[in-house]
């Protein structure tokens, strides 16, 4: 099940670490994004960390990490193509993070709470 952050990114904690993204809101509030500084895998990062740096036409922006926790992966693709996030937001993850402590994704929003507060 989704999880969600009040700064508009997804977490999808199903497999053995978690898929880290943004939502439709926050790519359409952005606008065409045309530059992503992914994070190093290996990197340990803590709750509140910028861990993404983001560049649209509108804003620069970034992903915070909402958890603690070692990124295992980053969506490389996204470095040369970076208009695909706007294409399916839902659908891009931008990194992965093996959590630290996984209870914390407990004290993110559902779905239902997240959709209340876009409204």
């Amino acid at each position: 099940m989704l999880k969600f952050t009040p700064d508009h990114e997804w977490l999808d904690p199903t497999g053995d670490d978690v898929a880290v993204g943004i939502t439709e809101h926050a790519a359409s509030e952005l606008g065409d994004i045309v530059f992503i500084e992914l994070p190093t895998v290996g990197d340990s990062v803590s709750k509140g960390d910028e861990v993404v740096a983001i560049d649209s036409t509108k804003a620069a922006s970034g992903i915070t990490a909402a958890i603690d926790g070692v990124i295992t992966a980053v969506n490389e693709t996204l470095v040369d193509a970076p208009e695909s996030v706007n294409a399916d937001p839902m659908g891009t993850w931008f990194f992965r993070i093996d959590p630290t402590d996984p209870a914390q994704l407990d004290d993110l929003l559902d779905e239902a709470a997240y959709q209340a507060l876009i409204g």
